[in-house]
């Protein structure tokens, strides 16, 4: 079987999410369900919206997601078939002041063939950038975050409104 993950947003939605659908459906319909797992991060929000479209088409549908998930009660998509929750004390991406992934991004980047981005943020970023220097199949599709949900985010940490919404993950390729 050959695995294909997506990354790209989650909480943070997307702008405009037809448009991120309709890049998900392009990359699906060169996928043959007999042979091909869609992976993502088990969650429903943003990105796990490709999950439906996947299980229309008869794929087998996994999700790769970090205990913080099940600890903080947090959704999983009604159309994944098999979680793996893989503990960790972050989200994913980056260990706090190192170069190394958590585990969770250890475990997305080692059990995927083709990792595809629609937009993202940091950890999208780090998994795709990993997954590069690892060898596998990698694409990114640029794709804006929700706006009015970015500013909301930011609003809530205190943080300057971001005037960019391309996300970090553009940076990785």
């Amino acid at each position: 079987m050959i695995v294909v993950t997506f990354l790209g947003y989650s909480g943070t939605e997307y702008e405009d999410r037809s448009a991120m659908l309709a890049q998900a459906k392009r990359i699906l319909t060169g996928a043959d369900p007999k042979n091909t797992i869609v992976n993502i991060g088990a969650t429903a929000d943003g990105i796990g919206a490709v999950y439906e479209i996947a299980k229309q088409r008869g794929f087998l549908t996994t999700g790769i997601v970090s205990t913080q998930a099940r600890d903080n009660d947090v959704a999983l998509s009604p159309c994944v078939d098999v979680v793996f929750f893989v503990k960790d004390a972050t989200w994913g991406g980056l260990l706090p002041g190192t170069e190394q992934l958590s585990p969770t991004s250890t475990a997305m980047v080692e059990n995927s063939d083709r990792m595809v981005a629609i937009g993202g943020g940091e950890v999208a970023r780090d998994e795709l950038a990993a997954a590069k220097r690892a060898g596998r199949q990698v694409e990114f599709i640029p794709a804006d975050m929700n706006h009015a949900k970015a500013v909301e985010k930011a609003q809530k940490k205190g943080q300057p409104v971001p005037s960019d919404f391309r996300g970090a993950a553009a940076s990785a390729l």
